[in-house]
């Protein structure tokens, strides 16, 4: 699908400046970022670390920041405007910088590749001061779900 009549990155340009407590992902909701930018493969967002989203030492927590990758990355495929629902194959993450509690961590996801059954994609989690949190590349597959709009 092409850029020009694109509705499901539409609606992602739409939701600009407004928080994911709407999302369709249960899991986006919970982590409830703001989407500032969206582009066709690419999508950025900004969370800010909760309580709930700490380790015992008051950072991020590994598996929130993975959380946090994985489904940006996947909200970011839906800006393909594919027929089919992908789903993670795989995801492997690179942990390289605390944040912590009351941080504004930002969020991007890029598609790197687009294939016909398989999409690469790659994301990074950058503190306020510019160092990269946490980095990620991942495998999504095409599933056999058919996606509503």
């Amino acid at each position: 699908m092409d850029n020009l009549n694109n509705p499901r990155l539409d609606f992602f340009r739409s939701q600009i400046g407004v928080d994911m407590r709407t999302s369709i992902s249960p899991l986006g909701r919970w982590l409830n970022g703001t989407l500032r930018e969206a582009d066709y493969g690419r999508l950025v967002a900004e969370y800010i670390v909760r309580e709930d989203l700490t380790n015992p030492a008051g950072v991020l927590h590994g598996g929130a920041a993975a959380a946090i990758l994985d489904d940006l990355i996947g909200a970011t495929v839906f800006t393909l405007g594919r027929e089919y629902a992908y789903t993670s194959v795989n995801l492997s993450v690179d942990f390289l910088h605390a944040a912590r509690l009351g941080d504004v961590i930002t969020a991007t996801a890029r598609i790197v590749r687009e294939g016909k059954n398989i999409i690469h994609g790659e994301g990074q989690i950058v503190a306020a001061d510019g160092k990269i949190v946490a980095k990620c590349a991942t495998n999504l597959i095409q599933t056999s779900l058919k996606l509503p709009f």
